[in-house]
């Protein structure tokens, strides 16, 4: 994920129920072999938004842990202030849209990103981690940690 900042406001992409996630969020998605995580945030932000970004900062992890099935699921997180490039007119993943970084949180959002919103724009770095539970289908527990 990269967090696209311009000024006071950052690019936010406004999904639609039929594609999951719906609500707002940052541009992002999977690293593809053998590509480094920087090289996969700046290709999904050109992807989604048409924007060629750089000078890349990392903010943090967001791990999802299941013990059940003994899986990780890591989220790498960015922010940058520098980019090129025309918004795309027909994204494929939602409308793209400048908005205020004092408003963004009162914008419906997933829970998860609504929690790590305001850490891409506090000094240092963040790790959170959720606990899954299988039999109860749901997070049964969260830590951050703030460097």
């Amino acid at each position: 994920m990269c967090m696209v900042q311009n000024g006071e406001k950052v690019l936010l992409i406004k999904r639609p129920d039929i594609l999951g996630f719906p609500g707002f969020l940052a541009p992002g998605g999977k690293v593809d072999f053998p590509e480094t995580l920087v090289d996969g945030a700046c290709r999904e932000v050109k992807e989604e938004t048409g924007l060629h970004v750089s000078n890349l900062v990392f903010k943090g992890i967001d791990e999802y842990v299941n013990p059940q099935k003994n899986v990780r699921y890591m989220v790498f997180n960015y922010w940058t202030n520098t980019f090129e490039g025309e918004l795309l007119l027909d994204p494929p993943e939602g409308e793209l849209l400048w908005v205020p970084i004092s408003y963004a949180l009162d914008l419906p959002m997933q829970d998860w990103f609504k929690e790590r919103f305001p850490l891409f724009f506090e000094e240092g770095t963040f790790e959170i981690q959720r606990v899954w539970d299988d039999h109860k289908n749901k997070q049964i527990g969260i830590s951050v940690i703030k460097t």
